[in-house]
């Protein structure tokens, strides 16, 4: 029996980006059973116009207005910068559109919880894409977890490297160290791996953060220009979660010549260290090791191969495609399975949380 495909129209897809034509085009490619791209809109018909001719989508839309209001729209993807989300999502939702935006949902957490309460009230699927709790690698962690691997846990520790927020960039990345556009080291790496850790350990009770701006000034190294900085580079939380654990973070801009991704979970019967290339939990492979008992040193716990059962090998578009078959499911049976808008706010609480104790 043929299912109808989910008819899908992008905001915001470029075929010289590197986010959404290198993780949301070829995850619904992947999942091409389930879902149609019927269109594109960008910020001008000419970019939509161009997206369509390269990548073969049958709709440039004149603008984003329009993709909205098309009856041939279903699902509409958002992953254009922070500071348009809220127009266009709320958009979406008014219209009655089923949305998958990228995270953050919204540039504070003000606008977060607007569009949470907007999503709940039109009663569609709004999925946000905090990717690494869909991971396999997360999945099983969280298994592990609650089975009692390590036992009762007692204590965990999470260093991540940014990536970006040093004291150079491209052009295209400037607006990444304009902390009034939302998109700061807290809110995208830092943001998207408290996520994940929060998924499998639970939400935090009490924490105390500070946060540090080394370089107030970024160079651009595509046009020389030096340019004003004030997203922050380095980022200390320490706290206690709900589950009684102790919990300490520090996040740095850059990328480190040693650690770039260690979290460890210790408890009363053993221990886990989870590691990566880079700070983004959502988009880098992960790998799980553990130890237990009487044993001495750790060990690998690879992920059972059942689980990558149907996804794409790189991790990137895996967990894009892993948020995509939610989404799905979550239309089909009118369930809530993917990372809701409301989970979002949650998120947006946490990291409201840590900016205000950062200032003191």
């Amino acid at each position: 029996m043929k299912t109808e495909k989910i008819k899908v129209g992008i905001i915001g897809l470029n075929p010289d980006s590197q986010w959404a034509s290198k993780s949301h085009l070829p995850a619904l490619k992947q999942l091409s059973d389930t879902f149609e791209i019927i269109g594109v809109a960008n910020s001008t018909h000419e970019s939509a116009l161009k997206a369509a001719d390269v990548l073969e989508i049958p709709i440039a839309y004149e603008n984003p207005d329009a993709l909205i209001a098309s009856a041939e729209i279903e699902l509409v993807v958002i992953t254009v910068k922070v500071p348009h989300h809220y127009d266009l999502v709320k958009a979406a939702l008014e219209a009655g559109k089923h949305v998958y935006c990228e995270h953050p949902l919204g540039n504070g957490l003000t606008e977060t919880e607007q569009l949470a309460a907007i999503a709940a009230r039109k009663n569609v699927v709004a999925a946000v894409g905090t990717q690494m709790v869909v991971s396999p690698e997360l999945i099983y962690l969280k298994h592990l977890i609650k089975d009692g691997y390590v036992g009762k846990v007692l204590s965990t520790t999470l260093l991540g490297s940014g990536g970006p927020w040093s004291d150079e960039a491209i052009s295209a990345n400037y607006y990444l160290y304009d902390k009034t556009n939302g998109a700061t080291m807290l809110t995208i790496p830092l943001g998207h791996t408290l996520a994940g850790v929060t998924k499998v350990l639970g939400g935090f009770d009490t924490l105390t953060a500070k946060m540090i701006n080394h370089f107030t000034t970024v160079k651009l190294t595509d046009s020389g220009e030096i340019k004003p900085k004030t997203s922050e580079d380095q980022i200390m939380v320490i706290g206690q979660l709900k589950n009684g654990a102790a919990i300490s973070i520090h996040y740095r801009g850059g990328v480190s010549r040693g650690t770039n991704l260690l979290w460890e979970i210790n408890g009363t019967q053993g221990d886990i260290q989870v590691t990566g290339p880079l700070g983004h939990g959502q988009f880098v492979p992960l790998t799980i090791q553990g130890a237990q008992g009487k044993d001495t040193k750790l060990q690998n716990l690879p992920i059972p191969n059942e689980m990558y059962e149907g996804l794409p090998d790189n991790p990137v578009i895996r967990n894009v495609a892993g948020i995509y078959k939610r989404v799905a499911a979550d239309i089909k049976n009118k369930t809530k399975t993917v990372p809701t808008f409301d989970d979002a706010v949650v998120l947006a609480h946490l990291l409201n949380d840590i900016e205000k104790s950062s200032k003191g």
